[in-house]
């Protein structure tokens, strides 16, 4: 591969501070760990599921066992396990990511004529469920930067829903009349390629800086038509204990707020920052609840696992928010698994999102048919808790828009003619229809 030159690097890095520097939480190690190139581990083949005991404390995935063991020889297991060891070690650059995976011509010359908004990181853990040698494998294709992130086609856009246009203070969208969604920082651990926000992630623009939040809080107070408020970002849980606490106890004084939310994808992509700390806040300020981001059955490890079941044990809702993305989870039979999993992780499929037609989206996006045909894959051959909602998350700002099969054929004396999963027609005598 071609040496990746120093100002590329610079370009590729992510730039906001860290939820250690934020928070003066410093990791059990400040250096990057050196790293020692091995043979690649083997993964499962894709779409294949792999069982295991989801509730000991004890259990990971035997992929990531491998990896840590061939690429972290000195990384002991609890340090693993550490999430701030996992964010100051995320792999950042190019020349990081050669020494782990086998990259193809496309991918080098992505990230040698990278020049888009979002940043290369991810976890140590989250690489761990990458294919080193297959770069069509859906988690790796979320992650790695393509030639295709740097095509923009008709009707793309850098701020597609119109975010911008709808920010009352700084890091604040307020868009439905009863309900604001409040951006706490621009830091993800894992920058997923599709990300709707990538105009914004992993450039420092966004700190959970405290005048900042109480101008944001000072908003809420001001309309009381607001109760309803949804913390996302970058990643909300990113920010460390004691600041997340403050944030909560702030809105929880705040009288009309009757709900609170946290969309996350740290469970897929994090899940050691789901401890027994950081559960013991999020339950002080119930009702709680909890959007989280799981796009392929291959998220689903022993450790994600494990921290679904500590917020669900903690009385926290979660609900996934999965994006539809061809060739990562544009089958019937993937996204099938993908439900199943959540649904033996107590997680709700809530809403599956046609992708947003982001600039240089294209690669990631499919035509509405496949998301419709998914939901009639879904719907009536699995149970009705295990299907999601399709949206269109409407273009300008005009906000979700649900989208469903035609199982309504018509009208015929008086009768509502009815498609079912199966493709049968039913009557259903409706009496308050005319006579057609």
């Amino acid at each position: 591969m071609t040496e990746v030159t120093a100002s590329f690097q610079n370009r590729l890095r992510d730039t906001s501070p860290s939820p250690i520097e934020e928070c003066e939480e410093e990791p059990p190690s400040s250096s990057p760990v050196t790293i020692t190139q091995y043979p690649a581990a083997p993964l499962a083949k894709p779409g294949k599921i792999v069982r295991f005991p989801t509730h000991k404390t004890g259990v990971s995935n035997p992929f990531v066992r491998s990896f840590r063991k061939r690429f972290y020889p000195s990384v002991t297991a609890k340090l693993w396990n550490d999430w701030r060891w996992q964010v100051s070690n995320r792999i950042r650059t190019a020349s990081q990511l050669e020494t782990m995976i086998q990259l193809s011509e496309p991918e080098q010359w992505a990230l040698n004529n990278y020049d888009g908004k979002l940043p290369l990181g991810i976890t140590p853990y989250y690489l761990s469920l990458v294919s080193p040698t297959d770069p069509e494998q859906p988690l790796r294709r979320s992650v790695i930067p393509t030639p295709e992130e740097l095509i923009k086609m008709p009707g793309e856009a850098d701020d597609p829903l119109g975010e911008d246009c709808q920010s009352p203070v700084p890091g604040m969208v307020h868009r439905y009349p009863d309900r604001v969604l409040l951006l706490l920082s621009d830091f993800c651990s894992t920058f997923c390629r599709y990300c709707t926000r990538s105009r914004v992630v992993g450039h420092g623009g966004i700190n959970p800086s405290r005048s900042r939040l109480e101008a944001a809080m000072e908003y809420i107070r001001s309309h009381r038509e607001i109760r309803d408020v949804l913390l996302s970002g970058g990643d909300p849980l990113m920010i460390g204990d004691d600041r997340l606490d403050w944030i909560l106890a702030q809105i929880r004084q705040i009288p009309h707020v009757e709900i609170v939310r946290i969309g996350t994808k740290v469970p897929a992509v994090l899940p050691q920052r789901i401890t027994p700390q950081l559960v013991k806040i999020l339950k002080k300020y119930h009702p709680l609840w909890m959007s989280l981001h799981f796009i392929h059955a291959d998220e689903c490890t022993p450790e994600a696992y494990r921290a679904c079941a500590m917020l669900s044990d903690a009385g926290i809702p979660l609900g996934s928010q999965s994006v539809l993305l061809k060739g990562i989870n544009d089958s019937v039979e993937t996204m099938t698994a993908l439900v199943h999993h959540l649904m033996k992780m107590r997680v709700r499929p809530y809403y599956l999102y046609q992708c947003d037609p982001i600039t240089g989206s294209i690669h990631f996006r499919t035509p509405i048919e496949k998301g419709l045909e998914i939901i009639r894959g879904l719907r009536g051959f699995t149970s009705g808790y295990a299907v999601p909602t399709y949206v269109v998350d409407a273009p300008g700002g005009g906000g979700k828009i649900p989208l469903m099969p035609d199982y309504v054929t018509g009208y015929e004396n008086g009768d509502l003619l009815l498609k079912n999963y199966e493709n049968k027609l039913f009557r259903y005598p409706d009496g308050s229809c005319s006579t057609r």
